[in-house]
């Protein structure tokens, strides 16, 4: 079935920036520079290092993904609202290598230290999961949702809730209160020093030494929720519900830089892994990439194609479908991808791919793809189309490309 996650469909091909289906809730950075975001369309995407250009796109969570962590060795771990937890190859295929479960609720952070993973989760618990295979440590003490966790430079974890708590867990289960806010928090990174930056509801950015001493200033009006520090530990980079990033300098707690972004909420925010670049991800369903030095926008993120297009075939199409070749493959040779191989897709019933598993929705098969079907799927959308689905909503609003799209498929699919 023909349902892409158009990423790049409609937008200038000079545009800094990539799109999801939905709102971007998650941003890791592996170490060789490899991007994965993730967010309310259920997806995660592997961007490649440099060029930014999408490598896979990962459908495998039951709900919206809102945690990610990259995992020893250049894979991801992705979690959100189905509360599992997905650790994924550097090369990732239909299904993860492993599923982590336990968690009675949506899993809103992780992070990783060594062979541990911690997940942060509404169920009111943290866990410590052995990547190993160990036992697992299931640590209780927050009164209400964890919104965050992270390992501090001396192995210890550390968890902030809506319970305005910063806990530490030196083990055997026993919580140590560093800090106390009286309101949620909702983002926790670690600095050198083992201090530890923790941004809330009323936007105010923490410093808390290793002795629970604070330090604060305010970034911004509305509440924080996401924060990345440099790999350096330097600089921070704080988004929140406003809509701007700011960039810190730790020391001194001096604003550097004001990232000023659609003046809708950001929810996450990643340094690459030298520093001089980062990328921010929110509501309005786009990956932004910035030079951390100046503030000012990069890119582009996705590049215009220069190879030509096959011949014969519409080469506007092939542009508008370049977008979609992350998730669909024109022919069966092709190895497993997010979505079904479109080979014969006109004509073909929803749901009719040997081998691959379709939502129950779409494995009904009421639909057969004609150019006035697949027209209709993405002039509607794919929520109008079939109800139920948990495909991300998208459409191509503009006529000219849809068309060019169908005339591209009708050839490339045969």
């Amino acid at each position: 079935m023909l349902i892409l996650l158009l990423l790049l469909a409609g937008l200038p091909t000079y545009a800094q920036e990539a799109v999801h289906g939905g709102p971007v809730r998650a941003l890791a950075v592996a170490a060789d520079g490899t991007l994965a975001s993730a967010g309310f369309d259920q997806a995660m995407i592997l961007w490649e290092a440099g060029g930014g250009r999408p490598r896979a796109v990962v459908r495998w969570d039951g709900g919206a993904v809102n945690a990610l962590a990259a995992l020893p060795g250049g894979g991801f771990a992705s979690s959100g609202e189905d509360g599992r937890i997905a650790l994924w190859p550097a090369v990732p295929g239909l299904e993860p290598l492993r599923v982590l479960e336990g968690h009675g609720g949506p899993v809103a952070a992780l992070a990783v230290r060594g062979g541990l993973l911690a997940s942060a989760s509404w169920d009111g618990t943290a866990r410590v999961w052995d990547l190993g295979g160990g036992p697992v440590r299931v640590l209780e003490g927050h009164q209400g949702n964890v919104n965050a966790v992270v390992f501090r430079g001396d192995g210890l974890l550390a968890s902030a809730g809506f319970d305005g708590t910063l806990r530490l867990w030196p083990g055997q289960g026993v919580s140590l209160t560093l800090a106390e806010f009286g309101l949620p928090l909702n983002a926790l990174v670690a600095l050198p020093g083992d201090v530890l930056a923790v941004g809330g509801a009323d936007g105010l950015l923490r410093l808390v030494g290793p002795g629970g001493g604070v330090r604060e200033v305010r970034a911004g009006a509305r509440p924080i929720v996401a924060i990345a520090a440099a790999p350096d530990g330097r600089h921070l980079a704080v988004a929140g519900l406003g809509g701007s990033v700011t960039l810190w300098e730790a020391a001194s707690l001096r604003l550097v830089h004001t990232l000023e972004g659609p003046g809708l909420p950001v929810w996450s925010v990643a340094y690459a892994p030298d520093g001089a670049s980062l990328w921010t991800g929110g509501t309005d369903r786009r990956v932004r990439r910035w030079d951390a030095t100046t503030g000012r926008p990069m890119g582009p993120i996705e590049t215009e194609s220069t190879e030509a297009p096959p011949a014969g075939l519409h080469p506007q199409g092939a542009r508008v479908f370049r977008a979609c070749s992350a998730c669909h493959a024109l022919t069966p040779a092709a190895g497993p991808m997010a979505g079904p191989h479109l080979h014969g897709l006109f004509g073909r019933r929803m749901g009719a791919v040997p081998g691959y598993a379709y939502s129950e929705r779409l494995a009904r098969g009421d639909i057969t793809w004609t150019r006035e079907t697949v027209a209709d799927l993405f002039t509607r959308g794919p929520d109008e189309v079939t109800p139920g689905t948990r495909m991300p909503i998208q459409t191509v609003g503009n006529a000219e490309d849809l068309g060019a799209l169908l005339d591209f498929l009708e050839m490339a699919t045969r």
